[in-house]
């Protein structure tokens, strides 16, 4: 009998400016900047978001809540109070809050795709050290808890009356706060809306829409599998291990899942220059002819937070300084990166003074082998359309980093 053989052919091999050309279409940069101002309708802020699959969400607000970053990276200035009313509005919403890359703003749809994470939650795994022993020592607390939700709900934190004795590791933390975490874990609770930042706690049948909560519960590998499929098409080329931070899935779930999808032909391997492992070419991925805007990004923009991706595509070395001692930091405190064209170019410490009514770029730094003026006078209009979008009156350059002083300048120009 004739031997039966599975052709292997050697992966595609591309250069590293192709696949940073990939990845900058897929995440939505190419094309030309964005006219400041220009009104936004829901329907090009869904895009977006559906382009991306979700908004990570911070709580720091020197500058503007990362989950608004984003879309203005994207789009230029926009109306917040749209993004708002689809997203942390109790009415109109289309979107939900739970742990995805983090914590996170995430379409409905993803909803029944993320419950094998409360499922894990329930059993312990996959959640904070401090919460699974708070959720064994004090069942009692869990159980009372998610009873008063179900009968006052939507409630806060502080709707409860026990003060929070702060804490390092539960950022002052009561024992309420801490159940209703974990009930967020593991999905018994949900985020009715936000009052400002404040979340309002309440149960799941009364915040999703019953076609979501009554919704199939799918399998786990059909779920991770999907997940893995989405966070492939918003990356356009990835290894395995940036397939598995997006959703921040398991490793074994997750290798499994890339296997079928090269399976299937939705990956494509392939070899990038300088990269030591493989890659992975979403099968419909397209790579834009040009990439002629300037903007901004949030230290938790899909594009950077994951600091060795961003270093393998386009060596450009990123750490969050936020929790750094003041003295110890090189960059600064709220540091953004500017991306300009095709590269990444440098970063702004950038800080919000609404008091002032000022944009303050407290340290300007351009990369290694970057013209200042040339990456000023590019990056200087989105500065001002940030500032413009934030409602404050002029921005300011302070005189920290080897690019402050002709960003300086060329403000002092332009006046």
């Amino acid at each position: 009998m004739d031997a039966v053989f599975k052709t292997v052919t050697r992966p595609k091999r591309i250069a590293l400016k192709s696949a940073r050309r990939l990845a900058l279409t897929a995440q939505g940069f190419s094309g030309v900047q964005p006219a400041p101002g220009k009104a936004t309708r829901w329907s090009a802020l869904s895009k977006v978001i559906d382009g991306l699959n979700l908004l990570q969400i911070d709580s720091v607000n020197v500058l503007s809540r990362s989950h608004y970053l984003p879309l203005f990276s994207r789009l230029g200035g926009y109306d917040k109070a749209i993004l708002d009313r689809h997203t942390l509005a109790a009415k109109k919403r289309r979107c939900f809050e739970y742990w995805a890359h983090e914590a996170s703003i995430l379409p409905y749809r993803y909803q029944p795709l993320l419950r094998w994470r409360m499922d894990d939650a329930r059993n312990g795994a996959g959640l904070y050290k401090g919460l699974v022993e708070f959720a064994r020592g004090k069942p009692e607390v869990i159980a009372r808890t998610l009873e008063k939700v179900r009968e006052e709900g939507p409630l806060r934190s502080r709707d409860f009356g026990q003060p929070g004795v702060r804490s390092g590791e539960w950022w002052g933390w009561n024992d309420h706060k801490t159940a209703l975490e974990y009930l967020f874990w593991t999905g018994d609770v949900t985020a009715a809306c936000r009052d400002g930042f404040e979340r309002l706690y309440d149960v799941p049948e009364r915040v999703l829409p019953d076609q979501i909560h009554s919704a199939p519960t799918p399998a786990r590998a059909d779920s991770i599998r999907e997940l893995a499929r989405h966070s492939a098409r918003a990356l356009g080329i990835s290894t395995e291990t940036d397939i598995r931070d997006y959703f921040r899935l398991p490793v074994t779930d997750a290798r499994q899942a890339v296997a079928e999808l090269v399976e299937s032909g939705e990956l494509h391997t392939v070899e990038v220059h300088g990269w030591t492992k493989p890659g992975y070419i979403w099968h419909q991925a397209k790579s834009a002819r040009s990439f002629d805007r300037a903007t901004l990004l949030s230290p938790f923009d899909p594009l950077v937070w994951n600091r060795d991706r961003a270093e393998r595509l386009f060596d450009f070395r990123y750490r969050i300084e936020i929790y750094t001692p003041a003295q110890k930091r090189q960059f600064g405190y709220y540091v953004l990166p500017f991306l300009i064209g095709e590269k990444l170019s440098g970063r702004l410490c950038m800080k919000a003074d609404r008091q002032a009514g000022i944009l303050r770029v407290n340290a300007a730094w351009h990369e290694d082998g970057v013209d200042p003026g040339a990456a000023s006078e590019a990056i200087a209009p989105a500065l001002r359309d940030m500032s413009r979008w934030l409602d404050l009156e002029r921005v300011e350059i302070a005189g920290q980093g080897n690019m402050a002083r002709t960003l300086e300048n060329h403000f002092q120009n332009q006046i």
